[in-house]
């Protein structure tokens, strides 16, 4: 991969890099205002996203570096509703995975047919996002509900 074509790359995988930072921000600070009766079980689910979007941030760094690119420094942006209903929050959460993923999507339209290393890291990162996705889709459904919460899928 040459010129502008490398240039593109490296500027979206160091915005990969930002989100998933972002990410680990977002999940840390999710799990410190978590109350109530099933704190822990969520708590814990929380601090596993942030450890997973810091693995994410560290991948895309590595292939930075691979590409011989300088990794940013940078953190994707925050929001803060200061929404602390476990509802908000898994709501705010899907938000921030679907614009993450679409990173991963654009990603694959940069590199398909020029890079097998980058597709294939593409195509994996899609589908643990999107099953991500699906998780928290399927936590912000009421029991019994089959429909999607978010039928984007």
């Amino acid at each position: 991969m040459k010129g502008k074509e490398r240039k593109k790359v490296l500027n979206l995988l160091n915005e990969i890099m930002e989100r998933e930072l972002a990410g680990v921000v977002r999940y840390s600070h999710y799990s410190l205002m978590v109350f109530g009766y099933g704190r822990i079980p969520i708590v814990s689910w929380l601090k596993g996203n942030a450890s997973e979007s810091l693995a994410h941030a560290q991948r895309a760094g590595e292939f930075v570096t691979m590409l011989g690119g300088h990794p940013s420094l940078g953190i994707g942006p925050l929001l803060e509703s200061k929404q602390h209903d476990i509802g908000d929050i898994l709501r705010e959460s899907l938000a921030h995975e679907k614009s993450v993923v679409q990173l991963y999507y654009n990603l694959l339209t940069l590199v398909e047919g020029k890079s097998v290393v980058l597709e294939e890291y593409a195509r994996e990162m899609i589908v643990q996002e999107t099953l991500h996705e699906d998780e928290v889709d399927k936590m912000l459904r009421r029991p019994g509900d089959i429909e999607a919460f978010d039928s984007d899928h």
